[in-house]
């Protein structure tokens, strides 16, 4: 179904107002990097190991199965770098975004879902991680265009079942009928009735995104406590006592304790 405007439409069981229009304050520069950090991310598990949404032929199964929305997704015209990208002079715009803003700000809505505000840490959206994805899911790659199928069905998914429920696109709901949605699907499990197991392996991908381009933020470097390369003052200290002494016990275990240290 297609998406209202955003803030238009409330219920009379509605607490919150609708969330305010996403805007992106993110250079095509800040957010290529991103995508380049996140897909050398040890935290993003890959395709592999997660089992994306069909497309939309395989999307046809039983009644039980539950709603799915079938696609009609434009083609991704861009060409990407190349084996041999030129990296003096690399293309300003190497392929155009492809999420509407509608899209864009139901994205951010769900980012901060599951990455919220807390403490000193800021939300998903506020450093920018819709505009993250976006870049993500346009790009011209395989596993990118495969996640494309997967977050724009979720996103599609999420409005449909917030019509059928309420009968308002999910954006407009209050919290307590969003996370009614979102605790139905919000984990792929033994527990997880038929009809939600579909969304609910999109959504994890989704999560997994959301999180992966977090973490890739400074921000979201500085709440896990990572400080990178950081340059020490004076004399290089060594290695703790407590690493020389871990170190000495793996080398025992494998037998290479005679090998360790020059003999003098």
């Amino acid at each position: 179904m297609q998406e209202p405007p955003q803030g238009q439409g409330t219920s009379s069981t509605h607490i919150d107002s609708p969330a305010p229009a996403y805007a992106s304050r993110m250079s095509r520069r800040e957010s290529l990097k991103l995508l380049a950090a996140m897909a050398a991310s040890a935290m993003l598990p890959a395709l592999s190991g997660c089992e994306p949404a069909p497309t939309a032929g395989a999307a046809r199964g039983a009644a039980d199965d539950g709603h799915w929305p079938e696609l009609d997704l434009q083609p991704v015209t861009g060409t990407g770098y190349g084996k041999d990208p030129d990296l003096m002079s690399p293309p300003q715009v190497p392929w155009p975004l492809t999420l509407t803003p509608a899209q864009l700000s139901l994205l951010a809505l769900l980012s901060d879902i599951i990455v919220p505000a807390e403490g000193q840490s800021p939300s998903a959206s506020a450093v920018q991680v819709p505009t993250v994805l976006d870049e993500w899911v346009s790009a011209p790659y395989a596993s990118q265009q495969q996640d494309r199928l997967t977050i724009l069905s979720a996103l599609a998914w999420l409005d449909d079942e917030a019509a059928l429920r309420f009968s308002q696109p999910f954006s407009a709901l209050g919290t307590p009928q969003q996370l009614a949605i979102i605790d139905d699907i919000a984990y792929d499990n033994a527990q997880t009735p038929r009809q939600f197991q579909r969304i609910a392996r999109a959504f994890a991908r989704l999560r997994d995104l959301v999180l992966a381009a977090y973490f890739c933020t400074p921000e979201g470097m500085q709440d896990i406590g990572y400080l990178g390369n950081v340059a020490i003052a004076g004399d290089y200290p060594g290695p703790t006592p407590e690493a020389y002494r871990h170190l000495e016990t793996v080398l025992a275990e494998l037998g290479l304790s005679k090998f360790a240290y020059p003999v003098a």
